[in-house]
């Protein structure tokens, strides 16, 4: 028996259509050849599948009119013998392509009459927009000028002159950074880049040249450095010797983290309202928090020492209470009560001070 012959009995046997002689001789066939009977038992249950999808009847159809159309264009010009495995496989992928085809014709008619609508609305747009083409290049070339006038005042049209560091005090706007950092030579405007790459305006509000303090505020209306309150407290009282600290600054085009701890519990000089840290810092970072490990703000950078040694300064919050006390009590802003970042991890804080921390940019023309 050939592989047709096998195809064909096994039809027959699923179908019920053979002779008790012809199934008496595929039993004893099947007993005596195994290799016969799974052959056999694969086609049975093959067409067991095809059948019970609908789609076998589709499938002799199909074959039956390529084997007319191949009776009247004949180009054969050789033979190539075919094991019996491809007529399986043949079977298998053509019943799911009969299938395939039949779900999507299905979908095609079910969603005919919606099609047509979108499509006639869809034609009519074009066609609109063919006859109004000059009238919406010209709305587009006035949008486009008003971007760019927007631009104009959100984003800084040069390159910053001076940078430095700044960190929120308040989550509506308020700031506090470095006041040599905006006070070196007379400046045009003061922008700070979020975490988010936005650009922001500010202007000052208040600052203490001797403590090397300013305070300022987003311009922007309804502005939000983060969602809630600011995360961290300001430390009043002067912390330990030895006590741990880090900060986050820019002295470059990204966040940089540092650590260290206090070396001294005063100054440059001998200046009380400073502490002098063990603390790596470079151009860029004036104006950046210290933190301690509990998460409160205990100062902010402002100096480094000359090349013969290694100390960095800061200015104690201390100091910072006191240039915003007037403003606190008028009413102007609130500072934040609560510390958020006492029983977070050291990585949980950073992430945590990058909403709030962000480089100050001064420019002048």
């Amino acid at each position: 028996m050939n592989a047709k012959n096998i195809w064909e009995l096994a039809e027959g046997w699923v179908s019920g259509t053979l002779l008790p002689f012809e199934i008496e001789h595929i039993t004893k066939k099947m007993e005596l050849d195994p290799a016969f009977a799974a052959e056999f038992n694969e086609n049975i249950q093959l067409i067991q599948t095809l059948n019970s999808s609908g789609s076998h009847k589709r499938f002799r159809d199909m074959v039956g009119d390529i084997h007319q159309k191949d009776k009247k264009k004949i180009h054969i010009t050789r033979f190539i013998k075919l094991s019996p495995n491809f007529f399986k496989t043949a079977a298998v992928a053509a019943g799911v392509a009969v299938v395939t085809t039949a779900v999507n014709f299905g979908m095609f008619f079910n969603s005919k009459q919606k099609g047509e609508s979108q499509y006639n609305n869809i034609s009519r747009e074009v066609e609109h927009i063919k006859k109004g083409q000059a009238r919406l290049q010209e709305q587009q070339l006035a949008i486009i000028d008003s971007i760019k006038k927007i631009n104009a005042t959100t984003v800084p049209a040069s390159e910053a002159r001076y940078t430095g560091t700044g960190f929120a005090i308040s989550n509506d706007g308020y700031f506090a950074t470095a006041y040599h950092v905006i006070n070196k030579g007379k400046f045009d405007s003061v922008y700070i880049l979020c975490k988010d790459s936005k650009y922001h305006k500010a202007s000052l509000v208040s600052f203490n040249a001797q403590t090397d303090l300013a305070i300022m505020k987003v311009e922007g209306k309804n502005f939000k450095f983060g969602k809630g309150d600011i995360p961290y407290s300001f430390n009043d009282d002067k912390s330990k010797l030895g006590a741990h600290i880090f900060t986050l600054g820019f002295p470059v085009d990204d966040f940089v983290y540092s650590e260290g701890y206090i070396s001294a519990r005063n100054g440059f000089n001998g200046n009380e309202t400073q502490y002098t840290l063990e603390l790596p810092a470079g151009h860029g970072q004036s104006g950046s928090p210290v933190v301690d490990e509990k998460g409160s703000v205990v100062g902010m950078l402002t100096a480094i020492s000359g090349p013969e040694e290694s100390n960095t300064y800061a200015v104690g919050s201390g100091a910072l209470l006191e240039l915003v006390e007037p403003l606190v009590k008028e009413g102007t802003f609130k500072l934040p009560k609560a510390n958020k970042l006492t029983r977070a991890g050291r990585e949980a804080q950073i992430e945590k001070l990058e909403n709030y921390t962000f480089s100050v940019k001064v420019y002048k023309k």
